[in-house]
């Protein structure tokens, strides 16, 4: 079993193994020496360096406290998931899984060997609360693959305790500079090896251009989205809260940017892959739209009234959420676990390492950006008109989906396009994002009403009242006609808007 601790601390650049004097720095009161340890860690990676090109960290290492194997996954500044399981002998398949978005499914091997003797003490307010632990290391690197050689170099490394304020770093930082002692320049001791251990390297890889024309732009946004696909694989795995919604969204963008632009790239390119991205899509979709009908329907029975609330109800809905998502969670998995899922993830970052782009994807980017978004705003009009035209009822519940649909289409495609189309692009995506609301506060009542109509049907096959239920349900018909009855008005505002131009 895995144990997951949240990691922020701050590597420091130190010319020998000394640790400067924080007492009194941001309530440090006293400095407790833990004394000298010895680590031995062997870090594994892809032959091609996948997990080290992306700051992720898996290794196994001996000595200290915690020995076994450690995943380290960025979070933000300073800050890492560090995923620790027992010491075995070959990487835990637990762990793998973690990093199956960024090997593509490629066998890890021992790439760098750092052997460490830590110096530690331990940061003490004056109630003697753990604020923080410092170590200064001596470090040994040792090439195994891809390079040669071997390095050293000392460095102090500050890890805050739990809960402890970030802002503690911040004012460590300040003494240390003040005694000569700067910020490591790299994220971590492995980034470092690789760098010193292998001279005659190309050294960190180069950093993406600046867009200039259109395709940069429309390339910049997709690598982006990609880029997100992949960080976010490991918490929907992990089931961290709305893992799977984030996922589901960085899918959707990638393959609205790539229908919207299709004047830009090869259409043949194309088709395939946003195939691919809508089979992801569907699939995260059971999962997630049944967490969001849970909520909904579990806020709705909390804000009965007692008198309106009869039998069972709160076992009978715990029961019906609880079967549906035993089935869609393993459906998650399945479809992240699946060839098919390596595959996508393989074509995608073939497209975008020779993207087979079109003629008009070298030209300045006003013109060409504005003219996409131009089609899909006429798209999305032809949609909500449509659907506004029609009668209440099942017919234009649909159409008023797909004009949803078209909104979030519409949406990241102005995204993409805001870098270089500025306000303009911004304008079209907030109020494509404005209308995406209420179409979507429809959406969830159409589903709400079919929900609680199964709900209604299974208590009196079990003897259970219904009328909560059917309570519910016409409290979702009144909310979705008031969302409608609100939708001309805000569609004829957004109407008259100025379209984006080049």
């Amino acid at each position: 079993m895995a144990d997951t601790t949240r990691e922020i601390e701050r590597k420091f650049e130190s010319r020998d193994s000394g640790l400067p004097d924080l007492t009194n720095v941001g309530g440090i009161a006293t400095v407790v020496d833990q004394g000298v340890t010895e680590l031995d860690a062997v870090y594994y990676d892809t032959p091609d360096l996948r997990l080290a090109a992306s700051s992720v960290t898996l290794r196994r290492r001996t000595g200290g406290s915690t020995p076994g194997w450690h995943l380290k996954l960025p979070v933000g500044p300073d800050t890492r998931d560090e995923i620790g399981t027992p010491l075995t002998d070959e990487p835990p398949a637990e762990l793998l899984r973690l990093i199956r978005s960024r090997t593509l499914g490629a066998r890890v091997v021992p790439v760098v060997r750092l052997r460490s003797v830590r110096d530690v003490r331990e940061l003490r307010d004056a109630e003697g609360r753990l604020l923080a632990e410092a170590s200064a290391d001596a470090v040994h690197a040792e090439r195994l693959v891809g390079g040669h050689g071997e390095a050293q170099w000392t460095e102090i490394e500050v890890e805050l305790a739990e809960g402890v304020d970030p802002e503690l770093l911040d004012l460590v930082e300040k003494r240390f500079r003040r005694a000569g002692v700067r910020p490591s320049d790299v994220p971590s001791k492995l980034a470092r090896a690789l760098t010193e251990t292998d001279p005659d390297g190309d050294g960190p890889a180069p950093r993406r251009r600046k867009p200039v024309t259109a395709g940069d732009h429309v390339l910049a946004y997709l690598r982006a989205q990609r880029d997100r696909l992949v960080a976010l694989d490991p918490a929907v795995r992990r089931d961290l809260p709305d893992s799977v919604h984030d996922l589901r969204v960085a899918t959707r963008r990638l393959r609205s940017a790539l229908r919207a632009y299709r004047a830009l790239l090869d259409r043949e390119a194309v088709a395939p892959l946003a195939a691919e991205l809508q089979w992801l899509t569907r699939e995260l979709g059971v999962d997630r739209d049944q967490e969001v009908l849970d909520e909904r329907l579990a806020a709705a029975l909390d804000a009965l009234p007692g008198h309106l609330r009869t039998g069972p109800a709160r076992e009978r809905l715990t029961l019906w959420s609880g079967t549906r998502r035993g089935a869609s969670r393993p459906r998650v998995a399945a479809a992240l676990d699946s060839r098919r899922y390596l595959e996508l993830l393989t074509a995608l970052d073939a497209f975008l390492a020779d993207p087979p782009l079109r003629k008009a994807a070298a030209r300045k980017p006003g013109k060409p950006l504005a003219k996409a978004l131009d089609k899909e705003f006429r798209r999305l009009s032809r949609r909500i008109e449509r659907a506004l035209a029609l009668e209440p009822g099942p017919e234009r519940d649909t159409a008023l989906h797909e004009a949803r649909k078209k909104a979030k289409r519409t949406r990241y495609a102005a995204e993409a396009a805001a870098p270089a189309l500025g306000k303009a692009a911004r304008r079209l995506s907030r109020d494509a994002k404005s209308l995406q609301r209420p179409l979507g506060e429809h959406q969830d009542s159409v589903m709400s009403r079919q929900a609680l109509r199964t709900l209604a049907e299974d208590a009196a096959a079990a003897g259970e009242p219904a009328f909560s239920w059917g309570v519910l349900y016409g409290r979702e018909e009144r909310t979705a006609a008031l969302t409608e009855a609100e939708l001309p008005a805000r569609w004829a505002e957004v109407a008259r808007r100025a379209r984006p131009k080049g």
